[in-house]
């Protein structure tokens, strides 16, 4: 059982290295960063919100607090000295309350102040960040290309090996038919395999077929010249008639004595 879950915790990995793309980790892990960034962010607003709250709070506190004792200063001269001492007690309860709000205040405005500085670095690596993802990317996508490039060049891609072997297929049957084609015209010239259509023609019928048809050639040839050697010979003896026809032809011509 250990070794069969080792063996399909191997394969689950390999399928896994197999189908995970480096830039969408990166996109993932960046996504993350800015969903922290946004939190950070949102825990800054809200104790700014708890800390404005406080000081809405000690305002009407510091308010009450003066009102009270405008009261006890107006009882005494009013010579209710009771008044007096009611309003200064109540005063003294608010001080208290206000000083208590004002320990939280200071404490609350510390963790802002911390939270706004931890969102500030964080921006800065979540920038840091983009920046080298988008490098990597980048580089990954260049470094993609060269290879499946290199791969088509050199013929190793799925792509290019499957059209090398079908290139390697036809080559193959190819020199096979004309392996075959060769050797049944051998045997046919060697007469180990019969001619069914009559149209094979032996290699000492071929040779005389050869020689009759220059010898056929060569008598058309001569044919030829003697009928240009003809025409030449008759058209010789045709001007020479015609020439000695040209100085026979003025003393014929009679003549008419002037009268």
């Amino acid at each position: 059982m250990k070794r069969m879950g080792m063996i399909f915790r191997a394969k689950a990995n390999k399928a896994l290295d197999r189908a995970e793309d480096p830039r969408e980790t990166l996109d993932y892990s960046y996504q993350k960063q800015l969903e922290l960034l946004q939190k950070v962010r949102r825990g800054v607003a809200d104790v700014a919100t708890s800390r404005k709250r406080l000081e809405l709070q000690l305002n009407q506190l510091q308010s009450q607090s003066s009102k009270l004792e405008d009261q006890g200063r107006k009882a005494l001269a009013l010579g209710r000295e009771d008044l007096a001492r009611e309003a200064l007690s109540r005063r003294a309860a608010l001080q208290q309350q206000v000083t208590d709000l004002e320990t939280q205040h200071a404490t609350l405005q510390g963790e802002e102040e911390k939270l706004t500085l931890a969102a500030q670095r964080l921006q800065a690596k979540v920038d840091a960040f983009r920046t080298k993802k988008e490098t990597i990317k980048a580089t990954y996508t260049a470094a993609q290309a060269q290879t499946r490039i290199g791969e088509a060049f050199s013929g190793i891609s799925e792509e290019m090996g499957d059209v090398g072997l079908a290139i390697q297929r036809a080559e193959d049957k190819t020199a096979q038919l004309q392996a075959r084609a060769g050797a049944i015209d051998e045997l046919l010239a060697s007469g180990a395999l019969d001619d069914q259509s009559g149209m094979h023609k032996d290699e000492i019928q071929a040779e005389l077929d050869r020689i009759s048809g220059g010898s056929d050639v060569e008598l058309e040839l001569q044919r030829m010249k003697a009928e240009l050697a003809g025409g030449s010979s008759q058209q010789a003896i045709e001007g020479g008639s015609g020439q000695a026809q040209s100085q026979q032809q003025p003393q014929d011509t009679p003549r008419f004595d002037k009268q």
